[in-house]
């Protein structure tokens, strides 16, 4: 089976493993995730202006190129773009005014309606549970909080699972032979972009976070998101200056738990 796959700028950079493991992983389960062509920036992140058409057009055209390469459905990986990428879409299914403005704008391409079905991997995960278990050659034998953060479950229309209890990271972790603790923080804000600003923000979040994760009994932090993947990690360094009794814990793409589970020998 192969499905188009939207890798976002980050997962050629500083998410390298992201990709790297997500791929394999789909690979074992008999998936081939078939990236785009040509892709374009997503546009990071969707405005929440209605009027603001400009910052759709960057979404709207990668959708386009999924259909031209002969695809209905789109997996996108990464949180942001994911998120970016479902609102523009169901703004195209939904606003015929705005999306004739961006059809006639966009006058070289075909005209966009909507059609393409956009997916997290994780959706796609959900269904094949017991696939996943009859591919697992090492159990993880580990506890882990999954942690969400914000856009893979706000706004409700685009959340991937129940926006205020999500359980599809935790079934999945339990597939994988690992146990997945209790954790009251797993849709909170990791902090974002504030990591560039108000880099004090984040410490704090980060330092929340991590602490109610280990109180908790976990082991490690399982996300999706590159930049929540980022605060969380690279930030400990900075949470332990503050709190020297800090005790820093290991943060992982859920894919490389996959790739760890699947692995033979």
């Amino acid at each position: 089976m192969e499905v188009a796959y939207y890798p976002g700028c980050t997962l050629k950079t500083n998410a390298k493993v992201f990709e790297e493991s997500l791929i394999n992983a789909f690979n074992k389960i008999g998936i081939k995730l078939k990236e785009l062509n040509k892709w374009y920036c997503c546009g990071t992140v969707y405005s929440l202006a209605t009027d603001n058409l400009m910052y759709r057009l960057a979404a709207i055209r990668n959708l386009i190129k999924t259909k031209e390469e002969g695809f209905s459905k789109l997996i996108v990986p990464c949180s942001i773009c994911y998120n970016t990428l479902k609102q523009a879409n169901l703004m195209a299914k939904e606003d015929e005014e705005a999306m004739a403005k961006i059809n006639a704008f966009m006058d070289e391409e075909p005209d966009y309606d909507g059609s393409v079905e956009v997916l997290h991997p994780l959706q796609i995960l959900a269904m094949k549970l017991d696939e996943i278990k009859s591919k697992v050659k090492k159990p993880l034998n580990k506890n882990y909080a999954c942690y969400y953060g914000c856009l893979l479950l706000r706004p409700k229309e685009v959340a991937i699972d129940e926006y205020e209890m999500p359980t599809t990271m935790e079934k999945l972790v339990e597939a994988l032979g690992g146990s997945a603790v209790n954790f009251p923080l797993k849709n909170e804000c990791c902090g974002s972009y504030n990591v560039v600003s108000n880099k004090e923000a984040v410490v704090d979040r980060v330092y929340r976070i991590i602490t109610n994760a280990r109180k908790n009994n976990a082991d490690a932090i399982i996300t999706s998101c590159p930049l929540c993947h980022f605060n969380l990690k690279e930030m400990q360094r900075e949470v332990k200056k503050l709190h020297p009794d800090f005790v820093e814990m290991p943060v992982y793409y859920f894919s490389e738990l996959m790739e760890k589970a699947f692995k033979e020998g």
